[in-house]
């Protein structure tokens, strides 16, 4: 039998001794407390697999300390062991989704009984879906080869976000790594195909041209607005497809989703190119040509997505669209709550933009914090984090609300993030820009089989820093590093979460149309 760890909370757990041997000899290893502060404290720092729960103890009842142990772990099987048949206790108990319970005297055999239920019918679903998993396998390697435009590309990127999320709580390293080697398998692939068409998508357009982000606001957003009363377009900078669907659960009780597609990035996939794109309406070398004074190079010193809000009312203007607008910008964890305070701007608007950035926060913070690096060792437990911000955030009350005011939300993003593992040495001088995962500068010395290189920036529709700068991404997982202190550096920044390259995940960015239940 599999090990599976169980803990125990009765405030008369001494009594239940004899109970605690007879599992422990049936392969379970069981831990136990008897109060619910201390049960808390366990689920906190324990992956423990199933939970018994006595209803009545002293100080926090099993009724109170339930759905705090939820908070920790909402996957977790919780048993209700109660000396009560009372109908509204049971009410309760499975209102707050517990798997079971057991009227209290309780018998060994019962509790093994419930233990197998639960634990061995989520071991099976585990093992259908590893099954399952085996046999898409091949179909989406079948896909990768076989994937000729951006949709083609949305759709295996859905499909491998899907086995993410189906296979996080498989206990079977072996697929897990299965699935780590397809995603690197397919990220290198579509970098391949990036690299054969990025350029004809900026200008040539035609059928095959996916929806970027300086055609966003006209081509997907704006036909939302005109056929809605009252729209909202929530950008989420740094948000992923999968952390979308780590949160859309939550919002199930407030909106129907009537849209859930995609669009593509342009490169780079950083904030001063890609928001910037979003809301001119234009690619960067035409913002740096039209508004000279509204556009900093890499090199320039100063802020260099201050004019977001000219730009959107420019293009608005230019597109003929007279509604109400207003815009916000979110910058710290704070301001969320600012605006909820004093909303009746945006209730009051047409259409209503709010840049919300503390994913971006956060992706700083797993780099520059241990405790978060801890926290997310990879996509899933990055997700779980995004999921546990968001449960308790200003933004999900200002959703709520915005759907209490008959609001439809549009959800996306500038770019996503990707997480980088591979460093790949890279040479320039001190005006070379410093992200991780796109260099530009004049005389960068690297290996172009490493890279996606642009020598004529123009060609790209990017501005150039100086007449001879270029500007390189990294692909799949890769970041740039120098020569100097490069242990030191590569110690840093391997296994963070970066932005500005060519990956699935910063460029194949969600676009979802919320509308109010």
């Amino acid at each position: 039998m599999a090990d599976f760890k169980i803990l125990w909370v009765d405030d008369e757990i001494e009594f239940l001794k004899p109970h605690i041997m007879f599992l422990a000899g049936k392969g379970y290893e069981v831990d136990t407390c008897n109060n619910g502060y201390d049960a808390v404290e366990y689920i906190r720092t324990t992956p423990y697999d199933l939970v018994i729960l006595d209803e009545m103890m002293p100080g926090m009842t099993g009724l109170e300390t339930l759905p705090k142990i939820k908070e920790l772990r909402p996957d977790i099987p919780i048993i209700m062991a109660t000396k009560s048949e009372e109908e509204h206790i049971m009410d309760q108990a499975i209102g707050s989704k517990i798997a079971d319970y057991l009227i209290k005297p309780i018998n060994p055999n019962q509790v093994l009984l419930s233990i197998k239920k639960n634990l061995m019918s989520r071991q099976s679903v585990t093992e259908k879906t590893t099954a399952d998993y085996r046999a898409e396998f091949g179909r989406i390697a079948m896909s990768l080869s076989d994937a000729d435009n951006f949709a083609d590309w949305c759709s295996i990127y859905k499909r491998l976000v899907s086995w993410q999320i189906e296979l996080a709580d498989s206990t079977d390293e072996s697929i897990r790594e299965i699935l780590y080697y397809q995603k690197n398998e397919a990220a290198n692939e579509f970098g391949k195909f990036v690299k054969r068409n990025y350029l004809n998508w900026i200008n040539k357009r035609d059928e095959q041209t996916p929806v970027m982000s300086h055609t966003l606001m006209r081509t997907k957003v704006f036909p939302v607005v005109e056929d809605r009363r009252k729209t909202t377009l929530l950008l989420i900078d740094n948000f992923r497809y999968d952390q979308w669907r780590s949160i859309a659960p939550m919002l199930t009780d407030h909106y129907s989703i009537s849209h859930e597609d995609f669009y593509c990035s342009i490169l780079p996939t950083a904030t001063q190119y890609a928001r910037n794109a979003i809301f001119a309406g234009l690619m960067p070398l035409a913002i740096d040509k039209l508004m000279p004074d509204k556009w900093l190079n890499d090199n320039e010193e100063g802020g260099k997505n201050k004019y977001e809000e000219d730009f959107l009312r420019r293009q608005l203007q230019m597109a003929g669209k007279n509604w109400k607008t207003s815009f916000d910008k979110l910058v710290k964890p704070e301001a969320g709550r600012k605006l909820i305070d004093n909303l009746n701007h945006v209730l009051d608007a047409d259409f209503s933009v709010i840049v919300y950035n503390f994913l971006d926060i956060l992706s700083h913070a797993r780099t520059d914090t241990e405790i978060i690096r801890e926290l997310t060792v990879d996509e899933t437990a990055f997700c779980s984090l995004t999921r546990s911000w968001f449960e308790y955030s200003d933004l999900l009350t200002l959703l709520k609300i915005l759907s209490e005011k008959g609001h439809t939300v549009i959800i996306t993003s500038d770019h996503g993030t990707t997480r980088v593992d591979n460093p790949i040495k890279v040479v320039g001088d001190k005006e070379t820009s410093v992200n991780l995962r796109y260099k530009t500068g004049k005389n960068l010395n690297y290996n172009p089989r490493e890279v996606y290189e642009l020598t004529r920036p123009a060609e790209a529709q990017l501005p150039q820093g100086n007449l001879s700068s270029s500007y390189i991404f990294a692909l799949g997982k890769d970041f740039f590093t120098y020569p100097n202190n490069a242990n030191q550096f590569i110690k840093y920044y391997n296994n963070t979460f970066q932005h500005g390259g060519i990956s699935m995940e910063e460029m194949i960015v969600p676009f979802i149309v919320l509308d109010p239940k």
